[in-house]
């Protein structure tokens, strides 16, 4: 599989995953390192996977882009203190959310 690119390696990895046929899939920064098009492309696949098989998905992702364009519900830790949580409206309006990850002069 090394001889596959990035976002390609991704993807099979993810299809691994999937023929466990998973009622919750735990997916782990599955968008380190791609670029645009790909995260794209794996936010496709992850939404078809929630929507088509029913499988639950628990997302960890840095590209908050991504979280709040891909989830219907997000919880925001930092340092594992919850500071968020709730649809991605609501925690994009959270205080302690804007503090922890835009620095509390934007609060």
């Amino acid at each position: 599989m090394g001889n596959l690119a990035y976002g390609l390696q991704k993807r099979v990895e993810l299809g691994r995953a999937l023929v466990a046929q998973p009622t919750l899939l735990l997916l782990d920064e599955p968008m380190a390192g791609m670029n645009t098009e790909e995260k794209q492309d794996m936010s496709r696949y992850i939404a078809d996977i929630n929507r088509e098989l029913g499988t639950t998905v628990v997302l960890i992702e840095h590209d908050i882009k991504v979280v709040m364009g891909l989830c219907a519900h997000v919880v925001v830790l930092d340092y594992g203190r919850k500071v968020g949580d709730g649809t991605p409206a609501q925690v994009q309006a959270n205080p302690e959310v804007i503090a922890a990850y835009l620095g509390a002069a934007h609060a």
